[in-house]
């Protein structure tokens, strides 16, 4: 290894033109040179990149590094703790205190018990959507709606007040940067969520929701674990069905292989959250001096971690900028590793292995409706990576 580390300059913040499946190449160079490299947080502080699999990994295990909100160091000023809820940016035994109650309610058994509600969900958006065809937005008519409707019954969302709260939800998850708009909607989003813990409170019914309330956390700190599990259990699942779907249109040799065999679903799932990793970074700070690839990463010091890189790297997974369903692909990092694997996981795994073959069998003849390089992607700056619509059509 070189003296002088390898130096991002800036951050990428966008992806080569006409790769829309593909990290910036920059960052693809990066890994290639060195797992580590040297990179300037958007606030001036100087800070470290990881991109390469087993340092990712690594790093997320690792006790020294911390995912506290207010130990981030990448601006200049001390950022607040995380508001009471938000366990993803705590550490234990905080962070343990919010999971722990959450943990039973999203086992892979609990939620392929949720396998036949999913399946109904995804019939009736299907129904819907070939009524209105043979031409649709496949972020409206299927990628949105299923973990939307999904989640909204997880939290017992009464049924007449969810067409208001999916409108709030659609706004904060557009994937673009804070704006008025998107701040109106956090602020009527987070009123409605105190307004439901107070009415389950009251009233529990048949939801998780319902359930915590028998748990020691307040009606603010359920507040936050509702806006946690509408970010784990809906944005991430969506743009994965909407990116998903594109990338099978645009690999048809793939597409024509799980067309003919959909008993390769599961492995078909895990290779696109492989290939695709929407969620692309997380964050941690070293709470003391930390050996990490050959480089010291000083007490206080963030780095940023490279999800999207880290499942391209070649070291782990062989040819890894093909898309092949046939894969291994286990052990990606699209949902993290470590304590703060996404909760949602499973829940998104079984909404994926539902309707894409669900899909599939409906529009055998599904296209894009526009030239790929005409849909509209999320800005590389989103939190989580997708598609803002997927035009598409299909014969009658």
């Amino acid at each position: 290894m070189s003296a002088t580390p390898h130096t991002l300059a800036p951050l990428p913040t966008e992806r080569t033109s006409g790769c829309p499946f593909d990290p910036p190449k920059e960052l693809l160079d990066a890994r290639e040179q060195a797992p580590l490299s040297r990179i300037t947080h958007p606030g001036g502080v100087p800070g470290w990149m990881v991109t390469g699999y087993d340092l990712v990994r690594s790093v997320l295990v690792d006790p020294r590094f911390s995912s506290r909100k207010d130990l981030l160091n990448v601006v200049d000023f001390r950022l607040p703790p995380a508001p009471p809820g938000e366990f993803l940016l705590m550490d234990d035994p905080q962070h343990s205190r919010y999971r722990k109650p959450l943990t039973a309610r999203f086992t892979a058994r609990r939620m392929r018990l949720l396998t036949e509600r999913i399946e109904q969900i995804t019939t009736e958006c299907l129904d819907a959507m070939e009524k209105a065809g043979p031409s649709a937005d496949l972020v409206t008519a299927f990628a949105k709606p299923i973990p939307t409707i999904v989640i909204c019954e997880l939290l017992g969302v009464p049924y007449e007040q969810r067409a208001s709260f999916e409108e709030q939800i659609a706004l904060f998850m557009n994937g673009e940067p804070s704006d008025e708009e998107l701040t109106a909607a956090y602020t009527a989003i987070q009123r409605y969520l105190a307004e439901l813990v107070t009415a389950k409170r009251a009233r529990p019914t048949d939801d998780v929701l319902s359930e915590l309330t028998d748990s020691d956390l307040t009606d603010e700190e359920l507040q936050g674990v509702a806006l946690i599990l509408l970010a784990a259990g809906l944005d991430t699942t969506a743009n994965m069905l909407a990116l998903g779907t594109f990338a099978l249109l645009q690999h048809p040799d793939q597409l024509a292989a799980l067309r003919a065999d959909f008993s390769r679903t599961d492995k078909a799932v895990e290779e696109l959250l492989r290939y695709l990793t929407v969620v692309k970074t997380s964050m941690r700070t070293a709470t003391e001096d930390v050996e990490l690839g050959g480089r010291t990463i000083e007490r206080g010091t963030t780095v940023l971690l490279s999800y999207n890189t880290a499942d391209r790297d070649p070291e782990r997974y062989p040819d890894p900028h093909t898309l092949d369903i046939h894969r291994e692909a286990g052990r990606h990092l699209a949902f993290g590793h470590g304590v703060h694997l996404c909760l949602g996981a499973q829940l998104a795994r079984v909404e994926m292995r539902v309707a894409f073959p669900a899909l599939l069998k409906r529009f055998p003849t599904l296209r894009l409706a526009v030239p790929a390089e005409e849909v509209a992607l999320r800005p590389e700056t989103a939190d989580v990576y997708g598609v803002k619509s997927l035009p598409v059509t299909w014969d009658v």
